[in-house]
């Protein structure tokens, strides 16, 4: 286990007025000490209703003003339909190589961790991994039949990966029963921008943390990235709107104390995504997730992950793969994503810093900086 930094869970007026500018150095890690990494009983809503002053509500009122079944229907509803109606040229969006560069992080995370775990025959387990927004499930079965028979018809000597393809909510169906072999164990479990959903209820996050750890070895890992709550409710705005030309979010709750579950907001992504999302508490999943014996390790925000894994042989070689960064200034006539004249002023500034000749360089857009970090 890592050593634990300090912990911060309090928001000082101090820490708000600085955090703008600080934003990109800004990282939080949090680990337990070696000994609470076994199982812990915990009576969950004594626990968590005490977790903070600043960001909690007490039990019998958030169930109370909690949603109803057809409101949690309604958002799933919303979510699906978001997911039906992604438009097909999703390569022509302004936000490509954001995209790109989301899945260079989940690429590298899973890559970390998989070289964290000794063995050549991993078993892992990608929770959440889409509805079909870049390829239908059944897409996906397909290719890997074809795989099969390709890898058979040539007779290669190592075999190929197993896989086995699932449709379920991982917020509300235990999916070890859904397994061909439900003794199966998994050395990785995966959950990429998708575990703030189940923060809708109590219930929901209770079953997503459930299916993630009764699935995973001693020893294994829980991977996953999400949203900073921390970061959402920090901006500053007038009313409960935020974002620029390319994102926007909308909060459907009290900003300033908002409950443990539910905390519901609305997240608007250029034409890729529109549907309501929920704010994830740390303090509150490390105790959820110590109920279900799993020690937190690590939490680190992506600019923080980027700079150090940007310079990695496999980090390095993937940038350039996925087309992860835009190079500025543009090449071969070609148009930037965003707006030349406003939104690649840091680039600029770097390149007349810088002391080689070289002048392309790797970057983002300004309005998809603010989005990553």
């Amino acid at each position: 286990m890592n050593e634990a930094k300090e912990k911060r869970d309090e928001i000082s007026k101090e820490k708000d007025k600085n955090y703008r500018q600080n934003k990109r150095s800004q990282i939080e890690e949090h680990s337990s000490d070696a000994s609470s990494s076994k199982r812990v009983k915990y009576d969950t809503a004594q626990n968590v209703n005490n977790t903070s002053s600043e960001l909690s509500s007490n039990n019998s009122e958030k169930r109370n003003e909690s949603l109803s079944k057809k409101e949690h229907s309604d958002n799933s509803l919303l979510v699906i339909q978001h997911y039906n109606t992604i438009l097909d040229d999703r390569k022509k969006s302004r936000i490509l190589y954001m995209r790109n560069f989301n899945n260079w992080i989940k690429s590298m995370l899973m890559f970390e961790y998989t070289n964290e775990i000794y063995g050549t025959r991993l078993k892992a387990l990608d929770m959440c991994c889409g509805r079909g927004g870049d390829l239908t499930i059944q897409e996906c079965q397909d290719r890997y039949n074809e795989m099969l028979k390709q890898n058979s018809a040539e007779r290669k000597y190592s075999p190929i990966f197993t896989a086995e393809f699932i449709t379920a909510d991982c917020t509300k169906v235990r999916l070890r029963s859904k397994f061909e072999d439900p003794s199966i164990n998994f050395d990785l479990v995966s959950c990429q921008f998708a575990f703030h959903y189940c923060f809708e209820s109590l219930e929901q996050a209770e079953c997503m943390l459930k299916n993630a750890s009764e699935c995973l070895k001693p020893g294994g890992y829980f991977i996953g990235t999400i949203p900073d709550a921390y970061d959402l409710v920090w901006q500053r705005c007038d009313g409960n709107s935020f974002g620029n030309d390319i994102y926007n979010v909308e909060f459907f709750c009290n900003k300033t104390k908002p409950p443990l579950f539910g905390a519901k907001y609305h997240f608007k992504l250029g034409n890729l995504v529109n549907c309501p999302e929920f704010l994830v508490y740390l303090p509150v999943f490390r105790k959820l997730a110590l109920k279900f014996g799993l020690n937190l390790v690590k939490f680190e925000r992506f600019d923080s992950f980027y700079e150090r894994m940007k310079n990695k042989k496999k980090g390095k070689h993937l940038l350039k793969k996925i087309q992860a960064l835009e190079t500025y200034p543009s090449q071969h006539g070609e148009m930037l994503a965003g707006n030349p004249d406003k939104d690649y002023q840091h680039a600029k500034e770097y390149n007349t810093q810088k002391t080689s000749n070289r002048r392309e360089i790797g970057t983002l857009s300004q309005p998809e900086w603010e989005v990553i970090c």
